[in-house]
């Protein structure tokens, strides 16, 4: 044994802690999946940005999606995002691994 063993109080039991070491919000974590539903039900236009070509975005509204995060737009068109051109491209699908990001418009 230690000859000079410091001993230090218990910890108050759970009811006597204080109020300020508590957290006061609970933070909830929103999966992807749940995310691209709601844009899915609200019928929002998402934007999406492209993992293997950064100037181009898509716009669209989710019709569909998948548990590989394939997503089915409507009414799609192609952003390019150094030139400011646009052009309409109709109903699309893209692949989960070709997106990089998913934005409310």
């Amino acid at each position: 044994p230690p000859k000079n063993p410091q001993t230090f109080p218990p910890p108050p039991p759970p009811s006597q802690t204080p109020p300020a070491t508590m957290p006061s919000k609970k933070q909830v974590m929103t999966l992807p999946i749940n995310q691209i539903f709601t844009y899915l039900t609200q019928k929002k236009r998402t934007l999406i940005w492209l993992y293997s070509s950064p100037h181009l975005r898509i716009e669209g509204q989710i019709i569909g999606f998948d548990e590989f995060m394939n997503v089915t737009l409507d009414d799609a068109v192609e952003i390019d995002v150094r030139g400011g051109g646009r052009e309409e491209v109709g109903r699309i699908m893209l692949k989960g691994d070709a997106i990089t990001l998913l934005q409310e418009v």
